[in-house]
C-alpha cells in the first residue's frame, strides 16, 4: 500500500524529494510561490491539479475542495515562515499576526490528523520550544506523541554546515525521542566541498551585465552534456543513476572590483583579510561588513546556503575560481540529484535552493518514519 504524504510550503521540492526517496508517495502540495512551484511540478512528476500555487488559507477557507487530496495521508510536512519567535517577544507565537501561516499550518494539521507530522524551521524557533510543543498538543489532542531536536545537515554527510529545527509528531504511540534516535545512527563524516563540486567545469568571468541568455564555455549553459566523475559523493546524491547532462551551471555577471577582491582573496579568508584592505569598499563599516566577502574553502564544509545568494554569491565565493557558486554547485551541497533542474530566472534558482531542505537529510528522516508505518 502507497504511503502518502502531503507538502505545505513546499518550495521547489527539497523535503518531498527526500520523503519520496525514502518511499512515501506525493498526494497533495502547495506553495504560494509559481516559480517554485513550477520546479516542483517538473520535477516531481505530479499533476498540476495537486499542487495549490496560493496561499495556504485559501485552502481552509475552501476546505471542502481540497479534502479528497488529504485522504489516506498519513505524513504531514511543512516549514511555515514564523517571524514572531524572538525571545524578547513577549506575545505567544501562535497569537502574533506574523505568523498566520503557522496558525494555518496547525488548522490543516487538525484537519487531516495524520500518523505523521514534520515541522521544518530555522533554529532560533527553539527559543519558543516551550509553547510550540503547547500548540501542537492543544491542537491535536493528547493522542499525539511530540518532540524536537536541531539536526545539523553536516553530520549526515552533507558538506553543509546547516541548523534546523525539527518538531516530529505520531498518533501510532511510537516515543519521538527513539525516532530522532534513529535518526541520528546515520551520523557520518561530511564530504567536503572538494568532494561535492571539483569535477563540474571550470567557469570564467561573465564580462557582460544584465544578459542572462548569454551561454558559452565561458559562462556555462542551462544545459549541457557532461562527462561526470562517479566517485563516492556522485553516489551519495545520484544513487546508481547515470546523469548526461548538467543543469543550472553558470556564473552571474561580477564587476572589476569584486572579481578582483575573489581572486585576491585566499581560501577561508573575508572581508578583514590584508590582501583586499585597499580596494575593499566598505573600510568604515568592516565591523558589519566582515563577511560581505568570503572565499570558501575545499577542503572543509560549506558555510550555510541560504536564499541571499538570489542577490549575490560574494560571501559564497568559489575556492579556486574567481566567481561565486553556481546554482548547480549551490544544489549540490543540498545534496540534489544532478539531473533535479531549476526552473525560472537564474537568481531565481539560487532562492529555492536556499530555501530548500537538504534532500539527503530528509531521506534519513522519512526513511526512519516509514520504517514506523
Amino acid at each position: 500500500m502507497k504511503k502518502l504524504m502531503t507538502d505545505l510550503f513546499a518550495g521547489c521540492g527539497g523535503l518531498s524529494l527526500g520523503f519520496e526517496k525514502a518511499g512515501f508517495d506525493v498526494a497533495f502540495a502547495n506553495d504560494i510561490n509559481p516559480i517554485s512551484a513550477n520546479t516542483y511540478i517538473a520535477n516531481m512528476g505530479i499533476c498540476k491539479d495537486r499542487f495549490y500555487i496560493g496561499d495556504i488559507n485559501d485552502i481552509l477557507k475552501n476546505y471542502s475542495s481540497y479534502e479528497k487530496f488529504f485522504e489516506d495521508v498519513v505524513l504531514l510536512s511543512g516549514g511555515p515562515p514564523c517571524q514572531g519567535f524572538s525571545m524578547a517577544n513577549r506575545q505567544r507565537i501562535i497569537d502574533d499576526p506574523r505568523n498566520i501561516l503557522y496558525k494555518s499550518f496547525l488548522e490543516i494539521l487538525s484537519k487531516v490528523k495524520p500518523r505523521f507530522f514534520v515541522m521544518e524551521n530555522v533554529k532560533g524557533m527553539r527559543n519558543k520550544i516551550d509553547e510550540i510543543l503547547d500548540d501542537f498538543e492543544n491542537t491535536l489532542g493528547d493522542e499525539y506523541n511530540i518532540s524536537y531536536e536541531v539536526l545539523n545537515a553536516k553530520d549526515f554527510g552533507i558538506p553543509q554546515n546547516r541548523e534546523r529545527l525539527f518538531v516530529i509528531g505520531s498518533d501510532t504511540g511510537m516515543d519521538i525521542d527513539v525516532l530522532f534516535h534513529n535518526i541520528n545512527k546515520h551520523k557520518r563524516p561530511a564530504f567536503t566541498l572538494e568532494n561535492a563540486i571539483a569535477d563540474l567545469p571550470k567557469l570564467g568571468v561573465k564580462k557582460v551585465k544584465n544578459n542572462s541568455t548569454i551561454e558559452n564555455n565561458v559562462v556555462g549553459y542551462f544545459k549541457v552534456e557532461h562527462k561526470y566523475t562517479i566517485d563516492d559523493f556522485y553516489k551519495f546524491i545520484n544513487g546508481e543513476k547515470e546523469v548526461e547532462y548538467i543543469y543550472n551551471h553558470k556564473n552571474r555577471f561580477n564587476n572589476e572590483r569584486d572579481v578582483k577582491i575573489f581572486t585576491l582573496l585566499p581560501q577561508g579568508a573575508n572581508s578583514l583579510h590584508p590582501s583586499i584592505a585597499d580596494i575593499m569598499p566598505y573600510k568604515t563599516r568592516n565591523h558589519i561588513f566582515k563577511d560581505k566577502y568570503f572565499k570558501l574553502k575545499y577542503d572543509d564544509i560549506c558555510k550555510t546556503i541560504t536564499s541571499h545568494m538570489k542577490f549575490d554569491c560574494n560571501m559564497y565565493i568559489h575556492p579556486t575560481q574567481p566567481r561565486g557558486l553556481s546554482a548547480r554547485e549551490a544544489a549540490r551541497v543540498q545534496t540534489f540529484p544532478d539531473d533535479f533542474v531549476f526552473y525560472g530566472a537564474q537568481n531565481s534558482w539560487y532562492m529555492q535552493i536556499g530555501n530548500a531542505v537538504p534532500v539527503k537529510l530528509a531521506e534519513i528522516i522519512g526513511g526512519e518514519i516509514i520504517k514506523c508505518l
